[in-house]
């Protein structure tokens, strides 16, 4: 008698596969980047025409917000949205309900800027903070123009705990916006990554020094953001050694796997990994962090498509390309052409290059 072989086939993962993320589901696996585009109005409210941009793309299987300020004091940009007022609550609202009605979800991924800041964006007599007291150089380019970085205060240690708890404050205010979770941004060299990165942080306390300890103020944010909303609604973003905002990472290959490892123990949704410097982000972590992995940055269709076959990520977030194709999922699966963005209207006002690109 001879025995009968079964060959099992292989189902590879595509872009376009549904995937459960905590207690929601994604219809597909085409995250949209958190994105800052400088449309919120001066006091951090978001306006109706942010309402009609997100709406637009909430074909994605998620939409990150773009970065949100926690507090008066971690603002660092003109224009650009807060999570810690009524008002902004308010207007949070609208957004998060017009992308809900066409049927998208979408967390708010929060930061601080920290030494990012200049002084006349944050309340009168409110100095930048940072880690350490060490400047970054350049210029922020502002509504007021561009101006000169100043050297941050360096935050006492008893003030550290309060702006972690900031983050949980301004997590339960997105979930009262309507938001489906939220995103700790601990990437592109704002606080949380500057206690992160050796050339930043040279503090000699217990958020200083080792590995463990310049990792221990990321901790305590992504636990306030999990004792708000659960740890099924937390996700993270990294860009370890990414060329911005003078980021060093001198020890990535120690620092990354270690948080990898705790986040991984806390059980959260999802670690966002930005592979915009030298360190293999993707490689490093993926194997690392037990939870579902978000890959990004200059990543194409066709190498979306790879990944997700080959398991080297679980969804593939595009920035640029959601831009000025609002309707990307379509345009993938369909073949249709893709539209270019103008850099131009990045972070202009009004509708031009924001809301005005057309469906294919």
């Amino acid at each position: 008698m001879c025995a009968t072989v079964l060959h099992k086939e292989t189902i590879m993962t595509t872009l376009f596969d549904p995937l459960a993320l905590g207690p929601i589901t994604l219809a597909n696996r085409l995250i949209m980047a958190p994105m800052t585009r400088s449309r919120a109005d001066n006091d951090g409210v978001p306006t109706d025409l942010m309402a009609t941009y997100y709406a637009q793309r909430a074909s994605a299987g998620l939409i990150i917000s773009e970065a949100i300020y926690v507090s008066p004091g971690a603002k660092g940009y003109s224009r650009t949205p807060g999570l810690h007022s009524a008002a902004q609550v308010a207007g949070w609202r609208k957004v998060t309900d017009a992308v809900h009605a066409k049927g998208g979800r979408m967390f708010a991924q929060l930061f601080h800027t920290g030494r990012v800041a200049v002084p006349p964006l944050l309340p009168e007599g409110v100095q930048p903070v940072a880690p350490s007291a060490i400047a970054i150089n350049g210029k922020n380019y502002t509504d007021f123009g561009p101006i000169d970085y100043v050297t941050p205060r360096a935050l006492d240690i008893e003030e550290i705990p309060a702006i972690a708890a900031e983050f949980g404050a301004a997590a339960r205010n997105a979930i009262e916006a309507g938001f489906d979770g939220v995103e700790l941004h601990a990437a592109s060299g704002y606080l949380v990554h500057q206690f992160l990165d050796a050339s930043i942080n040279h503090r000699t306390d217990a958020y200083g020094g080792s590995v463990v300890n310049r990792g221990r103020f990321a901790l305590e944010a992504i636990d306030a953001i999990i004792g708000a909303v659960g740890a099924a609604r937390t996700g993270i973003k990294i860009s370890p050694r990414i060329k911005f905002n003078d980021v060093m990472d001198p020890d990535a290959e120690e620092v990354y796997p270690h948080l990898a490892h705790e986040l991984s123990a806390r059980g959260i949704a999802y670690l966002h990994g930005a592979q915009q410097g030298a360190y293999d982000v993707h490689g490093a972590i993926r194997p690392a962090f037990k939870g579902l992995y978000f890959a990004g940055a200059g990543v194409d269709q066709a190498k979306g498509a790879q990944m997700l076959a080959s398991g080297a990520a679980d969804a593939i977030v595009y920035g640029k390309l959601f831009i000025s194709n609002p309707d990307l999922p379509r345009r993938f699966q369909a073949g249709l052409p893709l539209a270019a963005d103008d850099p131009k209207t990045h972070y202009a006002k009004g509708p031009e290059g924001y809301s005005d690109y057309p469906e294919a």
